[in-house]
């Protein structure tokens, strides 16, 4: 059982690393030489993060005013410094995916269809013609994120950025009374904003 409870401990801290290191804020890259002008650059045009900057190819960055190319590949080297990218094990990734769960659709079906709902640590995109029930689900999802899971998922907060002026809270106390919800704790735990623009997103 020893052995068994090391190993869980060991993917959970190998998770949190990862995690902690995804988010690393650029302000670090001070530390390796990169001056805090440079960085501005970089937080001009909305790369916050060290993971940001090895996502962004060498052409990207060497088009954001005033980054030379020998300023982008003295930034991609302490990035990776910063960063350990590279090869892992089949095991090592299975181990990150056992920490992947589901949130339900609210239909059986569909979640059967996506292979048991909507998957974490994951971007889904939902698209399709006009009165197709893509609001419908993103109002449903808000309160399914909230309902405590499997695996000993508790719930969550949910963000809803509004572009299309289509949030409605009350759409959120029906599918709460349908799951047998708070509605209180169900508005509660729905941070909500409108995007105007794609650049207001």
């Amino acid at each position: 059982m020893k052995v068994v409870d090391d190993q869980v401990v060991e993917e959970e801290a190998s998770f949190q690393d990862d995690e902690e290191s995804f988010f690393q804020d650029i302000d670090l890259l001070q530390k390796h030489g990169i001056n805090m002008a440079d960085i501005k650059k970089l937080k001009s045009v909305g790369i916050c993060t060290v993971k940001g900057i090895q996502m962004t190819t060498r052409k990207a960055l060497c088009n954001i005013k005033g980054l030379s190319e020998a300023k982008v590949e003295k930034i991609k080297e302490a990035a990776g410094k910063m960063l350990n990218v590279g090869f892992q094990t089949a095991f090592e990734y299975s181990a990150k995916r056992k920490q992947v769960f589901h949130i339900t659709t609210g239909s059986q079906e569909f979640d059967k269809l996506l292979g048991g709902g909507i998957e974490s640590m994951a971007i889904t995109e939902a698209f399709g013609e006009f009165r197709t029930g893509k609001t419908q689900l993103s109002h449903t999802l808000c309160v399914t994120a909230q309902l405590p899971g499997e695996d000993g998922y508790s719930g969550g907060k949910i963000i809803f950025i509004d572009t299309e002026n289509t949030f409605r809270p009350d759409r959120l106390r029906d599918i709460a009374d349908r799951f047998n919800v708070d509605h209180g704790a169900v508005l509660d735990n729905v941070l909500y904003a409108r995007a105007y623009t794609s650049e207001h997103q």
